[in-house]
């Protein structure tokens, strides 16, 4: 596996995703950021949790397409609407839906989270970029 995903001593012990993802390999794979929409471009979902999780799919096409799994994931960034605390538990509600539908590790890897004002359209209300690690 290209990609140790740790909890060193000393740091704050989430449970939901790993602070730090150790990758060695030789090709580096950058997806842009993915909405929550269908291959057509429409929202796959009206709801946060939704949208996260149909993102989460899309990262994982593009990484599979790029010849890698989940396993290869080193580092997600997420981009979410009008931010607050309290849609913490709808990120990890999609995020536990990826993990059960498309095989994300749990915990899944270095998570940041940013808010923002918008994003392409309306409708989308995350987008969230992927690092991935492939021998």
């Amino acid at each position: 596996m290209t990609v140790r995903l740790t909890h060193p001593d000393g740091m704050l012990r989430q449970t939901d995703y790993a602070p730090v993802a150790v990758a060695t390999g030789s090709r580096l794979v950058l997806l842009a950021g993915q909405a929550g929409v269908t291959p057509d471009f429409r929202p796959a979902a009206p709801d946060l949790a939704g949208q996260v999780h149909a993102a989460l799919r899309n990262i994982v096409v593009g990484v599979r397409g790029a010849g890698g799994d989940v396993g290869n994931l080193a580092r997600l960034t997420c981009y979410v609407v009008d931010w607050v605390p309290e849609k913490w538990d709808d990120v990890l509600a999609g995020i536990a839906r990826a993990q059960e539908s498309e095989g994300l590790p749990s915990p899944v890897p270095p998570l940041t989270i940013i808010g923002v004002q918008a994003l392409f359209s309306p409708e989308f209300v995350v987008e969230i970029e992927a690092t991935a690690v492939l021998e």
